[in-house]
């Protein structure tokens, strides 16, 4: 079995593969970072109620945008698991069917959904990633990242509103049907969760109208399933994209090692 570890600024994703399929995905806030034996815990608590066994681990995989938890990650499996691990970096870049500009200022979270993407689909594509940030990066056929923007995910947004703004309630991530708020929290799932749509939309737009052709968009991230309206313009929603990409790394990796 293959763990893979994806730490981000919302979530760490903790998931494994059999060699045929992803078999579990477990999740863990990020912040605050806990101890060691936190993240331990959590690894044996998380195996025993899946009935799967630490010793079956023959590899680990992270990627990390939180240099706060490297050490930790970098280490907490260690009194648990016998297995080589992979965390993924710029000294890794030269040995994947991806290349970058900015290899010391992409992060590994996309370089993996850049990966995943190139080699299932063979195609220029675009990935929509809804996370703590709003990223879209684009990967020609040829498996070179032509860019990637970045704006505030859905639940940055939401946080930054109610936290900065006096008297606005938390509202859940709904959409509503209305684009045309009724009451105060209709009116901040409009406002943000319709206005996300039709950023996403523009941006989409944009950026096939810069590059001068059509191409595969394909939408991953914790939040890909919320704003359904957007599915129209997807030719796939792939939530385990960053998992996938991990997985072929590894194995990339493994191979040539």
């Amino acid at each position: 079995m293959l763990l893979a570890i994806d730490a981000g600024n919302t979530n760490i994703v903790f998931g494994i593969h059999d060699g045929e399929n992803w078999i579990q995905e477990w999740r863990f806030n990020t912040l605050p970072v806990k101890n060691q034996i936190d993240y331990e815990m959590f690894l044996r608590l998380n195996f025993l109620e899946a009935n799967l066994r630490l010793r079956d681990v023959k590899g680990v995989i992270v990627s990390s945008v939180v240099p706060q938890l490297n050490t930790i990650l970098a280490e907490f499996w260690s009194s648990l698991i016998d297995a080589e691990h992979v965390f993924v970096g710029p000294k890794h870049y030269d040995q994947l069917p991806i290349t970058t500009q900015n290899p010391h200022e992409i992060g590994t979270d996309l370089i993996a959904n850049a990966t995943a993407a190139h080699l299932l689909y063979q195609a220029d594509t675009i990935i929509v990633d809804f996370g703590t940030a709003l990223t879209f990066t684009m990967v020609e056929a040829s498996g070179n990242i032509h860019g990637v923007n970045i704006a505030p995910g859905l639940k940055t947004a939401i946080a930054a509103l109610v936290g900065n703004t006096a008297q606005l309630p938390e509202v859940p991530l709904e959409l509503p049907d209305s684009v045309i708020g009724k009451n105060t929290i209709h009116a901040i799932q409009s406002g943000v969760l319709w206005g996300y749509v039709s950023m996403v939309e523009g941006m989409l737009d944009r950026i096939q109208k810069e590059i001068g052709k059509e191409t595969r968009v394909v939408a991953t991230g914790g939040l890909s399933s919320i704003l359904h309206p957007l599915h129209d313009r997807f030719d796939a929603v792939n939530p385990k994209l960053t998992l996938e990409g991990l997985r072929l790394i590894h194995s990339i990796i493994d191979k040539q090692a």
